[in-house]
């Protein structure tokens, strides 16, 4: 290891006295300005985790759905998926190293990891669009090669494509060509396969409105517009052509406040939907006749595409095993239809798409989605050899015509993390194919009326949560508070959580009624407050 190097390129990037950096599911956030030595730090364990996995590993530079003056990065492992929990734990401790530390830090890692420092080491970096997002990949360069690794800088890329990049990479191009145009090709020849009797059968165009959150999912969709179809009509908005990134717009706010993005008109009964900063999430909606605002989140995305491979499951007469996993944020009546009308069988998870994503590997078909809108398919080896078995080789058309279109959504999604170009791509096929309007998809089940809070706490650690988050176990008095206030309300459960990143207590609820989830989520805000350490101004109610 060239200890002159580390050192020479480290003091281009001192860490900011009394910092604290925590590597979480979304790896370090934080305003921008503070992030240069964490992305240096993390070029450095980028070629360490490459060497000692004799593998290509990623980084992306991206805060996701956070503000514009916010920042982030995160390493992708091998197969692009999120980086293992020890390498979390080395990433937060060589982040908050004093400089004079760097080094034992470094040597830790390369002890506790056995990695073999003359082997060589292959680094694939992508960025969103944020204004310091360039400076900090330069950050993350000068950290690859103060150690002596390679790299291969893709520049602007969504976060999804950075992850099916590496996992092209480390798959000999088993998964897909290692490239953007890779990408375009394979999610667009998928949809046109999955599509081409509905379309090529007189159907009219399919129009959708897409707010691209002002960041990276404009710039790509414009790229990959001349491979598909014209019958798919894509207008954007949002483009980041004007207005900052995740102001007002995005999914994460459509889903958090229950309303249209601003910069996007929504006529009735028109098709919409909102990606977010770094294009991982989507949520759809519409405003019916009467001006209502309609949200169809990640649980009605999850069962759409369940039920229609359910559907193909039954087609080609195989015995796979489909699982749904959610976490606690979902709708109550998302698990209820799922469970008792599809008898499909549903898992709860913590919340953090790692959490999602591993439990789902557990099955032949996994679906899995946060009710944020992220979420994708998991196709185990051996269901993916057998349905493209039977495309190729069954002699029954209908089961062959089935397994082809089976094959075609394999192709489509994205099994590497949830991926809001191909969801929507893969949703939009599903659509077409079953002949349904948002509004009779809309119409599979009612959503329970919810809320969603938040509660400035002066430490998040004095919550903690068993049951898949559900349940409080500290502070004491906590659980015993909402448990009482959950039986005022008919079909009603609430629960709460600390924030993976600031030290604010989620909250959410779900009633019988919307005044009455309301109410409910302001009441166990103010029981958080009172018994949680609540800071500032008490919780006000919403209604």
């Amino acid at each position: 290891m060239d200890w002159g190097a580390v050192t020479k390129f480290s003091a281009l990037h001192a860490k900011p006295d009394g910092l604290f950096l925590q590597y979480g599911t979304a790896g370090f956030r934080a305003k921008a300005t503070l992030l240069d030595h964490a992305m240096y730090r993390m070029g450095l364990l980028a070629v360490l985790r490459s060497k000692q996995k004799k593998s290509t590993i990623g980084v992306m530079i991206t805060a996701s759905h956070n503000p514009e003056e916010d920042n982030g990065v995160k390493l992708i492992d091998p197969l692009g998926e999120m980086l293992a929990a020890s390498w979390e734990e080395h990433a937060t401790r060589l982040a908050n190293a004093e400089e004079q530390n760097m080094q034992a830090a470094l040597t830790e890692i390369c002890h506790l990891e056995s990695v073999t420092l003359q082997q060589k080491a292959m680094i694939i970096i992508g960025r969103d669009t944020r204004p310091s997002s360039e400076k900090l990949s330069q950050s993350v360069i000068d950290g690859v090669t103060a150690l002596g690794g390679q790299y291969h800088d893709f520049g602007l890329v969504t976060t999804p494509q950075l992850h099916y990049l590496v996992c092209c990479q480390n798959t000999d191009g088993q998964y897909g060509k290692a490239t953007i145009e890779g990408y375009y090709e394979k999610l667009s020849r998928a949809f046109v396969d999955l599509t081409k009797q509905t379309f090529s059968s007189g159907h009219k165009n399919r129009a959708l409105k897409i707010d691209c959150a002002g960041g990276i999912a404009a710039l790509k969709l414009k790229e990959m517009e001349g491979y598909l179809p014209r019958e798919l009509s894509l207008h954007l908005f949002n483009d980041g052509t004007k207005g900052k990134l995740n102001d007002l717009c995005g999914a994460d706010y459509v889903k958090t406040h229950q309303k249209p993005p601003k910069g996007l008109e929504v006529k009735p009964n028109e098709r919409c939907c909102s990606f977010d900063g770094d294009a991982d999430r989507i949520v759809y909606y519409y405003n019916d006749a009467d001006g209502h605002f309609h949200l169809i989140d990640g649980d009605k995305i999850a069962t759409l595409i369940s039920r229609f491979l359910k559907e193909l499951l039954l087609e080609v007469g195989e015995n796979l095993k489909i699982g749904v996993v959610q976490t606690a944020y979902a709708n109550g009546s998302s698990t209820q239809y799922l469970q008792e009308i599809m008898k499909v069988p549903v898992y709860c998870t913590k919340t953090g798409v790692k959490h999602l994503h591993h439990k789902a590997q557990e099955f032949d078909i996994g679906v899995y989605f946060e009710a944020n809108g992220h979420g994708t398919v998991l196709f185990s080896k051996a269901a993916e050899k057998k349905i493209r078995q039977l495309a190729k080789e069954e002699t029954d058309e209908k089961i062959r015509k089935a397994a082809m279109m089976f094959e075609n959504v394999i192709d489509l999604i994205n099994q590497t993390v949830g991926d809001a170009i191909s969801d929507m791509l893969l949703i939009e096929a599903i659509l077409a194919v079953k002949g349904l309007s948002v509004q009779q998809w809309d119409a599979i089940y009612t959503d329970l009326p919810n809320r969603q809070l938040k509660v400035t706490v002066a430490d998040r650690q004095v919550i903690d949560t068993t049951d898949a988050e559900r349940q409080v176990v500290t502070p004491l008095g906590l659980q015993e508070a909402i448990d009482e206030l959950v039986k005022k309300y008919k079909f009603s459960r609430a629960f709460v959580r600390p924030s993976g990143t600031e030290d604010v207590v989620r909250v959410y609820a779900e009633a019988d009624s919307q005044v009455n989830a309301d109410r409910l989520a302001t009441d166990v805000s103010l029981a958080v407050f009172q018994l949680a350490g609540g800071v500032g101004e008490r919780p006000k109610p919403f209604f």
